[in-house]
């Protein structure tokens, strides 16, 4: 079959870099990251979260080709930060963000396993026959 391996989607191989840095030398506090092995989901994500930064005056990314995984980041900054600092101040912010959407959901998914254990437990109570006991089918 034609089609790549999934793996190669993702999966950066030895000798090229996941980010690599190109700094614009037209325009003033402004930069390239080019994210190997990556797509729209990395690119946007941070692109909006790079919009969050007050010190950020343009956030853009691009797919420079469909078949190749890769996302080109632009990123131009105030005099008081540099594109650097915002990309990596934005990647920090999401992977804390990202943390705490994980813990919230696995708790309350704990919480959900719980609750349907009960109530399993309460449809599995069988009565015997004889008053005062019952039997857990398990």
């Amino acid at each position: 079959m034609n089609a790549p391996n999934r793996h190669e989607r993702f999966v950066v191989p030895e000798g090229e870099k996941k980010v690599e840095y190109v700094k614009d030398t037209k325009v003033q506090n402004a930069a390239r990251f080019i994210c190997n092995r990556e797509d729209h989901t990395l690119g946007n994500i941070v692109r909006m979260q790079l919009h969050r930064d007050p010190n950020v005056t343009f956030s853009g990314y691009q797919i420079p080709h469909p078949l190749t995984p890769k996302v080109n980041v632009q990123v131009q900054t105030t005099k008081d930060s540099t594109p650097i600092r915002a990309f990596d101040e934005s990647l920090t912010e999401l992977v804390e963000e990202i943390t705490t959407i994980k813990d919230v959901f696995q708790a309350e998914l704990k919480n959900h396993h719980a609750l349907i254990s009960d109530k399993i437990r309460r449809l599995l109570v069988v009565p015997t026959g004889v008053r005062g006991t019952a039997t857990i089918v398990v």
